[in-house]
């Protein structure tokens, strides 16, 4: 048991126990290796020991033995500061301690990762794989581009920290500018990934906690920050729905066949006032438009009043041009699909690059909704089966499968 044992703790806590080594040791690569040294250390020893009470706050006294006995070896520990431990609360409590540990830690190691010493294209690569923990594969599906590529861009933008000396302090408000846009990135993306399993049970739903958290916080000490405010409500807004998107039966429900009356009123209130704020603060961004279409969805007080495909395109529009990216405009295509008919939709989508969008699920899964809907069955099932190979969470997994046998009862009829 100690593999699946140490593979949960892996993903739930490798950021956070990289981000107190190198925030502690001040080495983003002593933390990195001392951590898979202690993961390795670990597999030998959970099977004959057990897999101890607290795993996280094991690994955590086994990476920082690796470092100091690294530091011993090359006789360097003479010229290198090493700060002790705070006497209280312990660096082993303080790791236990989601909400100390992850808001101070975390933020500091984010904002140490989108340094300009790093190449503005590889500052939040860098900070999902080492603070949040993401896998290669995960990153580059994010940024649709390859894993070679993206790996290339990882080692280059480490280097980078190293080569620059970078200071592992938060740096002091009037430098943030220049790394807000890659913190916020960050925080955007590592929230989707826990926001793209309905049922919120998958690898990556522990971030949806943390980034409300974090929000929150940037809000709080950016209180002139539009974006910062913009992101923050667009998480809320999102979190809000989250009781509804899944049914009785386990299968996610879309947005809008979801009940309002589920959601969360004070959080969309939370939100509301986040986004007045954003707007009074600065202009119409990416940002800020994303956040207004939550907030258009937020805005049905049920399903007796009809979905706001309309405003959703309009809003869409707007968005495509400040940021046409395949996101947008896949997206797009689902509100073209109510408002202009699925035919629209699919030219839509012939527009883009198909062959960056192979591992991109939702791009597979509009189509196949498309497909059906303008009555080629057989097109449809094949680009169903293509989500289904690219291992949807269980939720959204249940719902093609349903959508698969619809059509199949369709077939069936004729």
């Amino acid at each position: 048991m100690s593999g699946p044992a140490l593979e949960r703790v892996f993903r739930a806590a490798s950021g956070r126990i990289i981000a107190v080594l190198a925030a502690r040791y001040r080495s983003l690569a002593l933390a990195e290796d001392a951590f898979s040294e202690a993961c390795l250390r670990a597999l030998r020893a959970w099977p004959e020991s057990g897999v101890p009470d607290d795993p996280a706050a094991w690994l955590y006294r086994a990476a920082s033995r690796v470092i100091l006995d690294a530091l011993r070896q090359q006789s360097v520990r003479e010229r290198h500061s090493i700060p002790e431990p705070p006497p209280e609360p312990s660096a082993e409590e303080l790791l236990a301690d989601d909400s100390q540990v992850i808001p101070d830690e975390r933020l500091r190691l984010i904002f140490i990762c989108c340094h300009p010493a790093v190449a503005q294209d590889a500052r939040a690569a860098l900070t999902l794989r080492l603070v949040c923990g993401l896998t290669v594969t995960e990153i580059a599906r994010a940024f649709l581009i390859e894993e070679a590529a993206l790996a290339q861009r990882l080692v280059r933008a480490k280097r980078k920290i190293a080569e620059a000396g970078v200071s592992f302090e938060l740096p002091p408000p009037e430098l943030w500018p220049e790394r807000l846009e890659s913190v916020l990135s960050t925080l955007e993306i590592a929230y989707s990934r826990a926001h793209e399993d309905a049922s919120g049970k998958a690898a990556r739903a522990h971030f949806a906690a943390e980034i409300l958290h974090l929000t929150s916080l940037l809000a709080q000490l950016l209180p002139d920050e539009s974006e910062a405010h913009a992101l923050a409500a667009l998480v809320r807004y999102s979190e809000a729905r989250r009781p509804a998107r899944v049914d009785r039966e386990g299968l996610m429900v879309p947005l809008s066949d979801q009940d309002p009356q589920l959601w969360d009123r004070e959080r969309i209130a939370e939100a509301d006032a986040l986004l007045t704020r954003a707007a009074e603060l600065g202009p119409r961004t990416p940002r800020l438009l994303q956040a207004e279409l939550q907030r258009a969805w937020c805005a049905r007080a049920s399903l007796a009043e009809a979905a706001p495909w309309p405003q959703i395109l309009g809003i869409y529009d707007r968005l495509a041009q400040l940021r046409d990216d395949a996101f947008v405009r896949i997206n797009r295509a689902v509100a073209v699909a109510e408002v202009h008919g699925p035919e629209a939709a699919l030219q839509e989508l012939e527009r883009l690059d198909s062959s960056k969008l192979t591992s991109f699920a939702p791009y597979h899964a509009v189509r196949a909704d498309f497909l059906a809907r303008a009555g080629r069955r057989s097109d449809a099932r094949q680009a169903y089966e293509t989500v289904l190979s690219l291992g949807p969470p269980p939720a959204e997994e249940r719902w093609i499968r349903r959508k698969l046998a619809m059509l199949e009862n369709e077939d069936a009829a004729n």
